[in-house]
């Protein structure tokens, strides 16, 4: 009888060694668990976020410009790291955030902490375009000097101004040199350079309406262009790197980068109306990128 107690002792000992550690590792997992969705709990009630890691960092919400703000100010406003050194790659590549919705882009950023931060972003006006210190209309009404700035250089290089093209004239846009865009009215040798060097990063025009992406040239100066079909310089969209694909001015950097992605996970692109789903690229933006696309 000693035996037997002995033997069911000792199967007793077993039984709670192999069963009994697995019961309380999983009792504790599910104490920890519990822990962390109060943590997430309080957190949120708090106004802190907590990362992958588990690590939880306080968000200090204060007005930034996403141009300038230093990195302690964004990760103290919950962006995660990674976050941050894309703000800073932007900004170092020349990237501007003209509006508080151009912030919206950051890649990884949520509905949720967009909303939350949008009411703090401040774009300073250093950032608008430089044409929006004189407004047309106040030539018009004679706060400025009646000629301006594109009338006197259009001077000084010796082109009077009975040489601008009269209505129902029209110029080739993308084969007219500075001379030739001179002859437009309105147009002077800033605003000339301006076309010159914008048509080149282009590739050419595929419309006249697309000087006007050029802050400050005048509207009235459409009708006297037109352009030929076939002229513009399309690029190799499933050959360029992200890099290559951002200097055209019509695709930034996230937007080089979903195209990248897609390449990667999908293959080649044929069509660019594919990727309509995205945020990154709304109807608008499709339709003007389209013409410069070749798919070969």
């Amino acid at each position: 009888m000693a035996l037997l107690g002995v033997l069911a002792t000792i199967i007793l000992a077993m039984f709670i060694i192999f069963f009994g550690g697995s019961y309380f590792n999983h009792t504790d997992k599910l104490t920890k668990d519990s822990t962390r969705q109060q943590a997430l709990a309080s957190s949120a009630v708090r106004g802190g976020y907590i990362y992958a890691d588990g690590t939880e960092r306080k968000i200090t919400l204060v007005p930034f410009d996403p141009n300038t703000a230093d990195s302690t100010t964004l990760l103290g406003l919950g962006l995660a790291p990674w976050q941050v050194k894309a703000i800073y790659h932007y900004r170092a590549k020349g990237g501007v955030y003209r509006r508080p919705e151009d912030f919206s882009h950051l890649y990884g950023l949520t509905v949720k902490q967009y909303r939350m931060l949008q009411p703090y972003i401040r774009i300073s006006s250093d950032y608008a375009p430089a044409s929006t210190l004189y407004p047309s209309t106040a030539y018009n009404q004679g706060r400025y000097p009646s000629r301006s700035y594109e009338e006197k250089n259009t001077a000084l290089v010796g082109a009077p101004h009975s040489t601008k093209l009269h209505e129902g004239q029209r110029l080739s846009l993308n084969d007219a040199d500075t001379a030739a865009l001179m002859r437009v009215p309105g147009i002077g040798i800033g605003y000339a350079h301006a076309i010159i060097n914008y048509r080149n990063r282009l590739g050419g025009f595929y419309s006249p309406q697309q000087i006007l992406d050029i802050g400050g040239v005048p509207e009235t100066a459409v009708p006297y262009l037109f352009v030929n079909a076939g002229e513009v310089k399309k690029i190799k969209i499933n050959h360029l790197t992200v890099n290559q694909l951002r200097r055209h001015p019509y695709i930034n950097f996230y937007q080089a980068r979903t195209i990248f992605d897609y390449r990667r996970l999908h293959g080649p692109l044929h069509d660019i109306r594919v990727l309509a789903h995205d945020p990154d690229f709304p109807p608008e933006e499709l339709r003007r990128l389209a013409p410069y696309l070749d798919y070969e």
